[in-house]
């Protein structure tokens, strides 16, 4: 919801593309935010109903936010940042209201709320899915030119550029965060991946170790978070298959097998064949111990 609402109708852009529906406004943004939430509401009411036993959630992009100093400003860009991207939802999912410092900033283009939304919106649900992909580190402005997000000159980032940033201890922060302040029943983690420039070889593969390493560290912090509590139930890699990236389209690949988009050829990178293979590891060792499959 918070790309389809922030960053579709309220900014519009996320760095070099824009986003549908071509128009930009906040208090479009907010209804939209608002709205989507209470589509989940309904939803939920009415799957609950007709599905008794199916197990129902939400999925949530969540992207942890930083100060990039000690200074007041600096701390103050990276608590909005977060309310924007992450308390709007959490608070409202988990705890049945918005957040008042998001509502302060939006003043007058804060969403109607009428009797009832919160109720629907906040209803339980039994897992929370998580799509992660970078942090922010934000500042609070110089000269009157208002907050922003500083690009850190030695961190790693993706093919997606700037802010797609290379940080898996932000990601176990992250996780243990919803953890320790909204308890949910249980988390799958629905997205987490990286884009590269993958390229054919001249054998025909598709060698990519800067994905292996992304996940190596990714599934490492996910690892840790359930060590030390998290309930995570599953993990999925985002994506199986290179596919049309929102704005981007074509040219961003993040699938662990290669599209010839041509041919329409299917190849396995290495980070499929490595990911194949820590599958297997941990079936074995599941059966070694004699546990069940999905333990």
């Amino acid at each position: 919801p918070w790309v389809h609402a922030w960053l579709g109708y309220g900014s519009g852009t996320w760095g070099p593309e824009m986003h549908a529906p071509g128009r930009t406004s906040r208090r479009d943004g907010a209804a939209a935010a608002h709205h989507l939430l209470l589509g989940h509401g309904r939803a939920l009411e009415i799957m609950r109903r007709e599905m008794p036993d199916a197990k129902l959630g939400i999925v949530l992009n969540l992207t942890p936010s930083y100060p990039a100093s000690d200074s007041e400003a600096d701390k103050h860009a990276a608590q909005i940042s977060d309310g924007q991207s992450n308390r709007w939802f959490l608070d409202a999912v988990f705890k049945g209201s918005y957040p008042q410092d998001i509502l302060d900033v939006l003043g007058a283009d804060a969403p109607d709320v009428h009797e009832g939304d919160m109720e629907a919106i906040s209803a339980p649900i039994d897992w929370l899915g998580v799509n992660h992909y970078f942090r922010v580190v934000t500042t609070g402005g110089n000269n009157g030119d208002g907050d922003g997000i500083l690009m850190d000159q030695n961190a790693q980032y993706t093919a997606m550029g700037f802010p797609w940033e290379v940080n898996a201890d932000a990601f176990y922060e992250l996780l243990m965060r919803v953890q320790r302040e909204y308890d949910p029943p249980c988390m799958y983690i629905t997205e987490n991946g990286a884009a590269f420039y993958d390229y054919r070889q001249h054998d025909g593969s598709v060698k990519d170790p800067e994905r292996v390493a992304f996940l190596e560290g990714y599934i490492d912090a996910v690892g840790r978070a359930v060590q030390d509590g998290a309930a995570i139930a599953g993990y999925f890699v985002w994506s199986l298959l290179d596919n049309f990236e929102w704005a981007r389209g074509y040219s961003r690949r993040f699938g662990i097998v290669y599209i010839d988009y041509p041919s329409l050829e299917r190849v396995p990178k290495s980070s499929a064949l490595w990911y194949s293979e820590l599958i297997a590891a941990h079936r074995e060792r599941a059966r070694s111990a004699g546990l069940a499959l999905d333990s």
